[in-house]
């Protein structure tokens, strides 16, 4: 049902449910707010966004207030512009003047709302918070440049279901931290960084790594191999004003090799390895519970650090469920130390391995103790889709017009199946395209590959595939219907886990990506306004996919050509030392259980 209402003089219709701000952006008019997320923080904290009402006394939150047949509505009026802009005012009294040094300065949203609104000196000054910043190995909390927003509270809290960080005390005191303001290291904070992405200022951002790779770059001792995770591809783009979703593949591997990196490599090629040592691990459970053996299932994959160390606080009891592959990038890092540093005759300690990766949890994922394969951190440094585009820059590089390049050889050729694992579903997806096609000897049965019910953005997803006609050797498997379930933020996980938990999961095989709709809106890719990124990034790496002449892993000629030539046997003794970890259990305030 469509409502009458005038905004600005202007006869305008809006849908029935509809709130103000919402009204006013159908009909292409500008409302300024600070503290509202369309979906995600709607509770008018702020008060930015006031509108005039005839009829009311008071000025509206138009982000909460709902639309009315014959509303007549002022957006710009005097009264509402002196309002806004001594709101601003307050709200910027105790901030620090430091935007120069902020690396949030010319991305800041307050900073953008105080040119909006044109308020252009500083009439007041209040007192400054004065705590020193929380850094922790992803994440760095300055309380000092926190407007109390919320949107970090509502996100941690009702998206996530973590709840590592709140509004503690009241009045002036208010503050958004930890119970007790515990450092986030000290808390069953995931690291996921989903903070980061929407708060408006420099409160909350990822960790500074760029310092550390830019030493290593300037190290003649030092050789210095990067790698890219597959969702960064689909995301640098938008830190140069490129379309949303717009796959730059290409584009960044030149880029790379001009920050003078000495061997550009593809986490993808990892992702393909994953597969072959997971899908090989979750044959082997489920032949062990046919035969009555003591196998743990569902299987649930370990891709995702996030969800690693939420698992480890929060489900410390059934870490047996997981498998016991390393992320991707952590596998290829130990193989740059072991197998790439044979082959180019350097020491593994003079190797300086970087990340490029969509997610913050991977810097504290580097520093967990049992990543170090061959006695040295099996990858150095992790750098955000942000902090990359933000070197980038700073190298004063024309990336819009970089001609394409390719990875380099050995552990840069990746097939279609690796391009997916930025998508939620894209593990199970690549999964079972290998371990369908190793027991039947037949391509996956569904349209292009694409398992179509655990495609798409929904929380939780499932999938029943039954297994018929097998090769002789997988007789045993003949019959059997392998059912399989993909969820996305750690909110989904904890449905999940508590089925889990209770002895009542119907699955086989479980996908956990620690951030909604998976890397590709990891905790450090760009933040954007654009309401359906998530659709556009995924439709990126699906394209990647689909040009693809090789999109099963099983089919990578490098990756089989690594087995035979120093691996050996998938999930063999070699693969097991460098491919494999082990988990922690841990408490609620990160002590060991």
């Amino acid at each position: 049902m469509m409502i009458n209402l005038t905004i600005n003089g202007i006869p305008v219709q809006a849908e029935e449910g509809m709130t103000i701000l919402e009204a006013a952006r159908a009909n292409n008019i500008h409302i300024p707010n600070l503290c509202y997320m369309k979906g995600i923080h709607e509770q008018g904290v702020c008060r930015i966004c006031v509108v005039e009402i005839d009829g009311y006394k008071n000025l509206q939150a138009s982000c909460i207030t709902k639309v009315r047949e014959g509303m007549n509505i002022k957006t710009n009026s005097a009264r509402v512009q002196k309002v806004r802009k001594m709101l601003y005012e307050l709200l910027v009294s105790n901030h620090p003047d430091d935007c120069l040094q902020c690396s949030r300065n010319q991305s800041c949203e307050l900073q953008e709302l105080g040119e909006t609104l044109g308020v252009t000196d500083r009439r007041l000054y209040g007192k400054r918070t004065e705590v020193e910043p929380d850094i922790s190995p992803s994440i760095t909390r300055d309380p000092s440049k926190c407007i109390l927003c919320r949107r970090c509270v509502t996100v941690c809290n009702q998206i996530q279901d973590v709840g590592a960080i709140n509004v503690q005390n009241r009045g002036f005191d208010t503050i958004v931290s930890p119970a007790m303001q515990l450092p986030l290291n000290s808390t069953a904070c995931a690291m996921c960084g989903q903070c980061t992405v929407v708060c408006p200022t420099g409160a909350l951002t990822e960790t500074d790594g760029i310092a550390k790779v830019q030493r290593a770059l300037a190290d003649p001792s030092k050789y210095v191999i990067v790698q890219t995770a597959p969702a960064v591809r689909a995301a640098l783009g938008e830190c140069f004003d490129l379309p949303v979703g717009t796959p730059v593949t290409g584009k960044m591997v030149t880029a790379l090799r001009m920050l003078g990196f000495d061997d550009v490599f593809d986490t993808n090629f990892a992702a393909d390895l994953t597969i072959l040592e997971e899908g090989t691990e979750f044959l082997h459970r489920v032949t062990d519970a046919l035969n009555g053996g003591k196998a743990v299932l569902p299987m649930i994959t370990s891709c995702s650090p996030g969800w690693i160390k939420h698992i480890e606080h929060t489900y410390h009891t059934e870490l047996d469920h997981l498998s016991t592959c390393k992320s991707p990038h952590m596998m290829l890092g130990a193989l740059t130390k072991s197998f790439y540093a044979k082959k180019i005759n350097k020491d593994p300690k003079d190797i300086f391995t970087v990340s490029i990766m969509p997610c913050t949890a991977k810097k504290y994922e580097i520093q967990r103790p049992e990543m170090n394969a061959n006695g040295y951190p099996d990858v150095d440094a992790v750098l955000t889709t942000r902090e990359l585009g933000k070197m980038i820059k700073s190298y004063g590089v024309d990336f819009v017009n970089l001609p394409d390049s390719d990875f380099d050889s050995p552990l840069g050729l990746s097939t279609g199946a690796a391009d997916i694992f930025g998508v939620t579903g894209g593990v199970m997806e690549a999964a079972l395209r290998t371990v369908y096609e190793l027991v039947t000897g037949r391509e996956l049965p569904f349209e292009n590959l694409h398992v179509t019910p655990i495609k798409g953005l929904d929380q939780i997803k499932t999938a029943s595939i039954l297994i018929e006609d097998t090769l002789p050797e997988y007789k045993h498997l003949e019959g059997v219907t392998v059912n399989v379930a993909v969820t996305s933020g750690l909110q989904g996980a904890n449905k999940l886990m508590d089925e889990v938990k209770a002895g009542k999961s119907p699955y086989h095989f479980i996908e956990v990506m620690g951030c909604p709709g998976g890397c590709i809106s990891g905790g450090g890719q760009p933040r954007t306004d654009c309401e359906d990124f998530r659709v556009k990034r995924t439709n990126a790496l699906y394209s990647e996919d689909e040009r693809k002449v090789l999109r099963k892993s099983h089919e990578n000629p490098d990756l089989i050509k690594l087995y035979e030539e120093y691996l050996g046997e998938i999930g063999g003794e070699i693969s097991h030392h460098l491919l494999h970890t082990e988990y922690t259990k841990r408490g609620l305030y990160n002590e060991l259980v």
